[in-house]
Parts: structure tokens; sequence; C-alpha cells
């Protein structure tokens, strides 16, 4: 009954019958076509156990394909045994206890799951398991995707004169807080997304179409960037908002056409209104500058009247005194000054009276004055 235990074939597995597993326990071949059998799977688990017990310690069994004698139902565990656990275990402690932590990145640690402290850059130690710990980039700049980039209808908002505008923008942010970044916010991405949409429609809503299309671009950036800052701040997010990219403004796809010819109307008429500008300018400018000649003339008659009267009433007084002095002979000086401007550049003839009183005392001459004055104005 023994020999006919070790397999199919009747190959005993630990009495040696094993050894011609080609054969069949009556001494014949297996059939053609079949080959040699595989090793029992039974027989390969013991050979396992055999190979553990030795390596743990124990002692190898004396037989071959069974339990082995005296090796004792398990490993038996020596100090040595021990100690390599001990120190296999240390390694693995270590191990995951220590941790890097790059320049550009923070860490926070957890002490059985709440808030601990913030490792720095370089090698920490947090004991394992009590403290573990999550590694943040905290320098690098993410960019949130806003308006028509993300979602063709996200970009659509009214402003505040009734239009609508299409807008593209990015936020770009990064952590300042690691802390309050794990913490305070269950998805900060979509709360960042959500903050920004909502802060730039509030912008959009208080200003015109004409501005955003044109000049008040870097303007709403900045406004859109401390709004977002501001709301992030009051949830103690830790984000930094560093910049906001104004990426585009323009009308929507279905009324550009109209709104640029208005636009093209619109800039028609400012060109017409600086040259109407211009000319009314330049008028004016004419206009001030004759008035203030005129005005200058005036003033330079003014001064000359002035002085001239002041100037008669100086000679006026001064004669008055000199009359006062001598009334015949200065009497006398001004009849004989009055008439010679009277007299000076007058044509006369000055006669004088026959004392005789015989004959008229006039000599008949030719007017040679009258000939040369005629002769003179006919070459004129």
């Amino acid at each position: 009954m023994a020999g006919n235990s070790g397999g199919p074939w009747g190959g005993g597995g630990s009495s040696g019958g094993g050894g011609n597993r080609g054969n069949n326990g009556d001494g014949r071949k297996p059939p053609e076509g079949e080959g040699p059998q595989i090793p029992e799977i039974d027989e390969l688990m013991k050979k396992g156990q055999e190979q553990l017990r030795v390596l743990m310690g124990g002692r190898g069994g004396s037989g071959r394909g069974g339990s082995g004698q005296g090796g004792g139902g398990g490993p038996a565990f020596t100090r040595g045994t021990i100690l390599i656990g001990v120190v296999v275990a240390a390694v693995v402690w270590v191990l995951a206890s220590f941790y890097t932590v790059k320049p550009e990145e923070q860490s926070v640690e957890l002490f059985l799951g709440e808030f601990s402290d913030v490792g720095n850059p370089g090698l920490n130690f947090a004991p394992w398991p009590f403290v573990t710990a999550e590694v943040i980039p905290v320098t690098r700049e993410q960019t949130e995707d806003m308006g028509g980039a993300r979602s063709s209808d996200d970009g659509l908002m009214l402003t505040g004169d009734e239009n609508v505008v299409d807008i593209d923008y990015q936020v770009v942010w990064n952590i300042n807080d690691p802390a309050k970044y794990l913490f305070n916010l269950r998805d900060p991405r979509q709360t960042i997304q959500a903050v920004s949409e909502s802060a730039m429609r509030e912008i959009i809503a208080q200003s015109e179409l004409a501005p955003i299309l044109n000049r008040d671009r870097g303007v709403i950036a900045d406004r859109l960037q401390l709004l977002i800052q501001e709301t992030m701040d009051s949830y103690d997010s830790g984000v930094n908002i560093i910049r906001v990219n104004f990426d585009k403004a323009d009308p929507p796809q279905d009324v550009i056409a109209a709104f640029r010819d208005v636009q093209a109307a619109a800039q028609e008429r400012d060109r017409e209104q600086n040259v109407a500008d211009a000319y009314a300018n330049r008028v004016l400018a004419e206009a001030r500058g004759e008035a203030a000649q005129v005005l200058e003339e005036a003033e330079a008659y003014r001064a000359q009247q002035i002085n001239s009267a002041v100037g008669e009433a100086s000679r006026f007084s001064a004669v008055l005194e000199e009359y006062s002095k001598a009334p015949d002979v200065t009497r006398k000086r001004l009849y004989l000054e009055r008439m010679e401007q009277v007299l000076g550049d007058v044509d006369k003839i000055i006669l004088d009276e026959n004392t005789s009183g015989q004959g008229q005392g006039v000599v008949p001459y030719l007017p040679l004055n009258e000939l040369r004055r005629n002769s003179t104005e006919g070459n004129n």
C-alpha cells in the first residue's frame, strides 16, 4: 500500500520509488504520447516550506518529498533573526520618516491627521506613522483659462450700456500658504475659476462697451486682479493672484460686422469733430490775437494822449509863470510865435504903405511863383 501512495503511476514520492518517474508501477512505460509527468503541487509546496524554514533558522527535513523529521511545526526565531527584523524595521521606518522638499516646494506635516507644521526646502523629518507630510509646489505659476477660452458661452458678458461683449482672459496664481490651501478650500482650482468669472462679470456690468474694447483693458485687468485677491483672502485660501492676462474683448460673432460698421462711423464722426475743433481753435486764436492787438493800440493811444496832455499842461504852467513875471513881453512873444506858426507855410506878400501918400507904391510884377508851380504840376 505504501508503494502506491506516491502518485498516479504507483511511484512513491518519499520512498525513493519516484526516481523512475517514466515507468508505471508494474515496470511498464506510460502510454505513448503522454511524456514525462510534472511534479505534484503538494510536493512543490512542501519544498517551498522547507526552503523558507531553512532561511528562518530552522532545520530542513531529512526525507525528500514529505515533511522533514524533527523540523518542527513552524519557523524557529533566534536572536539573529529578531535582530535582523529590528534592523530592517528601523531602516524602513527611517526611510518612511525622512523626506526631501525641493526649493520651489513646501510641505505640510500632519500629526494624526491634524495640521502640525510647515516643512522648509531640504531634508525634513516626520516620524511615521504618527506624522505624515504632503509636499506642495508653491512657486510654480498655475494658469486658469477663463471666458471664451474655456467655453463659448462663458465669455459672453453684459456691459453697463446693455451691450454684449465676448471676453477671453487668464488668471495666473500660485500658493503662498500651503496649510490654508489644503484645509480651507475643498477644490481650489474650481473656487478660483468661480471667483474670477464672478469678479469679471461684476466689472463688465459697471463699464461701457467702447472703453472695454479700446483703452480700459489694462485698468480692467488690474481691477480684476485686486478683486479676485480680496475675495480669495476673505476665504483664507492661501492663494496669491500673480497677474491677469486680458487676451481678447470683441463683440459676439453674430453682430461683429455690424459693430465694425458702427465703429467706423464713430471714428469718422470723431475725425470730423476734430477737424471742426481745429478750425474753431484757429479762428478763435486769430480773433484773440486781433483783440489783443487792438487793446494794445488803444493802451498806447491813451498813454500818448495822457503824456501829451501832461506836457501841454506843464508847458502852459511854465508860460503862465513867465507871464506873471512879464506880461507884456510874454504876450508879445506868444503873439509872434503863434503868427509864425500860422503864416509860416503861407505864400504871402507884405505891402508897406507909402508914407508920402503919393502913388500906390506897388510895382506890377510877373507872378513867377505861380508859373513855376504850374509847370511843376504839369510835369507830374
